[in-house]
């Protein structure tokens, strides 16, 4: 039984609503997984194909995973599958340039169109 490893299974959920599920292990890493994804893509993935896993970031409960941040880290649980969205950006939001972001949506937000 010693060479049982225990592996978290990851259901992964496109903006498109597309979901997939992959077996991966808790030393992992948000970039290890992106890299099996893009090495593994889908068919019926192919109209979101990206061109690099560099671009892949995964979302956890609402947050941005970095690529360092392995699935043990997290404390995911075994033998339960677990939902990630992944979505296609090129750089993660920095925490400090939020709030200028939404202050800028509230000001658009402000203009009205008169048809």
């Amino acid at each position: 039984f010693s060479s049982y490893k225990p592996a978290i299974n990851l259901r992964l959920i496109l903006v498109s609503g597309k979901t997939k599920e992959f077996l991966f292990s808790p030393n992992d890493s948000a970039s290890d997984i992106a890299k099996h994804v893009y090495d593994n893509w889908p068919m019926d993935w192919e109209e979101e194909q990206v061109s690099s896993p560099n671009i892949l970031r995964l979302i956890y409960q609402g947050r941005f995973l970095h690529g360092n941040v392995t699935l043990g880290a997290l404390k995911l649980p075994f033998g339960k599958t677990t939902v990630m969205h992944l979505v296609a950006r090129e750089t993660l939001p920095e925490p400090n340039s939020q709030g200028q972001r939404n202050r800028e949506k509230t000001g658009e937000s402000n203009c009205c169109v008169i048809l």
